[in-house]
């Protein structure tokens, strides 16, 4: 294949734009799939945990062939907190899709993935998606689009970019919204036309930058990139440079895939600007260069931001540890995270003072949440600890944490509550405007560790109708104490099944967590106190049982359904004396330390202090 015949472009979009659900449509119209095969939705997402929740979590390839022209296409996470994916994948695509809701419009992971890809040069294509929605303001939506561009300072090229409009789910984009609304050739066309070939030397040695790295069951470690210079075969000698030129590993390409539709083909040879993935290496990793035993230059890499947000992992210490996971050891625990810091490079591990304990730093509570989800499935037991920020201190030894662009769309009637309770969390608002149909978009700028369990807040004062958007945008002075207002935890005493009947005697005390016949634990949290101190409960006692009975003293036991918090939710919830016990079956809410004596000591402590 000449290079002629060969485009590389990548889709990026908000969540829930629709990017995934176009690339299904372009694979089916593609021909990838011939009519009676059975094709699920979200194909790309093949995760089960992106599933469901409905977002793209890891970048994924795919190829489809296009009359005579192989167009590779890069699927990325549209959340802020996945962006490490982001950055790295964009390297591999010479054009870029923006995808863009006719509703939404412009919004803060758009502004964050498209200024990485304006500066690395890339032209982009604009697709007004979703254009069949009743509340849709297309032209609106194109002039904030254009707005966007100035701020992020695109060049003339990058200005003069071609607007398409479709409707994904549907498999219809049009130049003109009087055009017929048929198939998705208009938007395949536009980027033959508009995506240059990449721009490679095919005659210098081969090397390739590894962006990706998975695991495969059949195949092990598979590391995916694009072939900057050269050709490669199979059982071809290479060596892999890290950043510094070092020379890290060397071995041979046991097997070389390219991407057709969905699957990993192999392939004998590979070419300059294709996408591939190689198997066969053990050291080599992201960001490294892998090259033809003449490649004496490492490939030029892009710098990825630091994570802002850190949770300590640890060992499942509480009385039923062991009892639900198959990995419970902290060999485990170390081996698994340093795998995950290995490939994930938006991911940072390191050892704690405490023992069997690890602090893991990533870009907020969703990449943490989903890493610690993932554990969770693959039989992991471990604690987690409530998210802390990472500081950072400048040339005056001034201390700065991370701040946050918020965008909040609210109904109308809730905008001063949304106001009041992000300016208590020190919050400082940018912008406030209507944005039809009754509601206004509210923009401010706050600091990261006042954000940390606001989002089940947020859902509870705007009755679920709000929607938050949250981006990271730079590290400000620290803008002192923000008041946590949560109350006093219910603590468990004994060790058992929790009884109904002791439930409902307590239940007035405060909000349950449990169900009855939960299994329960001393020092584990059972639910929230109505005031501000821990009251410790026994929810073992049961009804005193006698021979006398008297028509009238029995009354029926009715509980108020339980409190169930996510895992995220749970994170953010608890206090820094307390841990989320995460296993296979369970989530549970427990203090750091379980015996009541050693918390009397420790508060002691803390207060003489």
């Amino acid at each position: 294949m000449t290079q002629r015949k060969l485009r590389n472009i990548a889709i990026i979009a908000h969540v829930d734009h629709g990017k995934t659900t176009l690339i299904d449509e372009i694979l089916k119209q593609s021909g990838m799939f011939h009519s009676r095969q059975q094709t699920g939705e979200r194909m790309m997402d093949s995760n089960d945990l992106e599933r469901e929740r409905g977002i793209t979590i890891l970048a994924k390839c795919t190829s489809v062939d296009w009359k005579d022209t192989r167009v590779n296409i890069i699927d990325t996470p549209g959340h802020a907190d996945f962006g490490g994916e982001v950055e790295r994948v964009l390297g591999m695509a010479d054009g870029v899709i923006l995808l863009v809701d006719a509703a939404e419009g412009v919004m803060p992971q758009t502004k964050f993935v498209l200024g990485k890809a304006l500066a690395q040069g890339l032209r982009p294509i604009v697709v007004v998606n979703k254009i069949d929605r009743p509340d849709r303001r297309p032209d609106a939506v194109v002039d904030e689009v254009f707005d966007l561009f100035i701020a992020l300072e695109a060049d003339e090229d990058q200005l003069d970019f071609p607007i398409l409009y479709a409707a994904g789910r549907d498999g219809w984009a049009v130049r003109d919204l009087s055009d017929p609304q048929e198939n998705l050739v208009p938007l395949m066309e536009t980027v033959i036309a508009h995506v240059p070939p990449p721009s490679v030397e095919a005659d210098k040695p081969f090397a390739m930058l590894a962006t990706l790295l998975d695991s495969d069951p059949y195949l092990g470690r598979c590391l995916t990139g694009r072939v900057e210079s050269g050709t490669a075969r199979v059982n071809m000698p290479v060596k892999v440079l890290n950043l510094d030129g070092e020379t890290v590993e060397t071995g041979r390409l046991t097997k070389l895939l390219s991407f057709a539709g969905t699957e990993r083909t192999p392939v004998e040879t590979v070419e300059a600007g294709d996408i591939i993935c190689i198997a066969g290496l053990v050291k080599a990793t992201v960001a490294d260069t892998i090259g033809g035993t003449d490649c004496t230059e490492a490939l030029q890499a892009t710098p990825i931001d630091p994570p802002t947000m850190a949770v300590t992992i640890s060992v499942n210490t509480a009385p039923l540890a062991g009892t639900e996971g198959t990995k419970v050891t902290s060999t485990l625990l170390r081996e698994r995270l340093q795998a995950e810091a290995e490939s994930n490079v938006a991911i940072t591990f390191s050892e704690t003072s405490e023992r069997d304990a690890f602090e893991i730093g990533g870009r907020g509570e969703l990449q943490l949440g989903v890493l610690i989800e993932t554990m969770r499935r693959e039989g992991f037991e471990l604690s987690v600890s409530r998210p802390r920020v990472l500081y950072r201190t400048d040339e005056k030894g001034k201390r700065l944490e991370p701040v946050e662009e918020v965008i909040i769309d609210v109904d109308d009637e809730y905008t001063g509550t949304v106001i009041e309770k992000m300016t208590g969390r020190k919050a400082q608002m940018e912008d406030m405007r209507p944005s039809g149909g009754g509601k206004t978009r509210l923009t401010f700028l706050a600091p990261s560790r006042g954000l940390i369990g606001y989002q089940s807040r947020f859902l509870t004062d705007t009755r679920g109708t709000g929607v938050i958007n949250r981006i990271f945008h730079s590290y400000a002075p620290y803008k002192g104490d923000i008041p946590q207002r949560r109350n006093g935890a219910l603590i468990s005493t004994e060790q058992g099944k929790a009884v109904a009947y002791a439930l409902f005697n307590l239940q007035e005390r405060g909000m349950m967590f449990i169900d009855p016949q939960t299994q329960i634990y001393q020092g584990m949290i059972v639910g929230e106190h109505n005031r501000e101190n821990d009251l410790e409960i026994n929810l073992l006692k049961g009804k005193k049982l006698t021979n006398v009975r008297a028509s009238g003293t029995d009354e029926a036991v009715v509980l108020v359904p339980p409190r169930k918090m996510s895992l995220e939710e749970m994170m953010a919830y608890i206090n820094d004396d307390e841990l989320v016990e995460v296993t296979p079956k369970s989530l549970r809410l427990r203090k750091k330390l379980l015996c009541p004596h050693e918390r009397k000591k420790a508060s002691r402590t803390a207060g003489t202090a």
